[in-house]
């Protein structure tokens, strides 16, 4: 018998509200599979689409030094420090993914510093997991350092909002305890082979 998803009802998918439904697969047929969060917030419908418009509005947008990868990597090592298994197995899938490094991820799970980062990737994170653990300690000094490794004001509100938002997230998934899908602990894992010219 599979593992519940939640411990709360999961509605039918035959049961969603439409626009949920779209949602839902589209996602599994981009992805190949329904991540479980998708249907375990789903029994709250005003929730969830308050939930996912505010999840692309953040994870979807990209600066010269916030990309997709970044952002991720910031939900990877926030999500580490509040002992999330859910957010670190899924969003480590999408970091390696985006970064196309099949080593940052665990490694920013682990151990961030210890981990291949650029000299802005490691500010950021600096800043990122201080704002998840002690956010009465960022001071405007914590702020400057971003600007000067060239993070604008957009920039450190971004990161910010992801950290605010993935506690949030964190701990609906602690308070359902919905598990990772099997499939996130492979993804991006290997290099995709080369397409054949021809």
């Amino acid at each position: 018998m599979s593992e519940p998803i939640s411990r709360f009802p999961v509605p039918d998918r035959a049961d969603l509200p439409a626009d949920l439904a779209e949602r839902i697969a589209a996602v599994e047929d981009k992805s190949g599979f329904v991540p479980n969060v998708f249907l375990a917030l789903a029994h709250r419908p005003a929730e969830w689409r308050a939930f996912f418009a505010y999840h692309d509005a953040l994870m979807d947008a990209e600066s010269a030094l916030l990309g997709k990868a970044e952002r991720e990597l910031i939900v990877v090592a926030t999500s580490a420090l509040n002992h999330c298994l859910y957010c670190v197995v899924a969003h480590g899938a999408i970091a390696r993914i985006r970064s196309r490094n099949p080593r940052l991820a665990d490694q920013v799970a682990v151990d961030w510093r210890k981990a291949e980062l650029t000299a802005a990737q490691r500010a950021m994170l600096e800043f990122a997991t201080r704002l998840a653990a002690e956010p009465w300690t960022v001071t405007e000094d914590e702020h400057l350092a971003l600007a000067e490794h060239g993070f604008t004001r957009d920039d450190v509100w971004d990161i910010g909002s992801i950290v605010a938002f993935f506690a949030m997230s964190n701990r609906l998934v602690h308070l359902a305890a919905v598990p990772p899908n099997e499939e996130f602990y492979l993804l991006g894992r290997l290099p995709k082979p080369p397409a054949e010219s021809g």
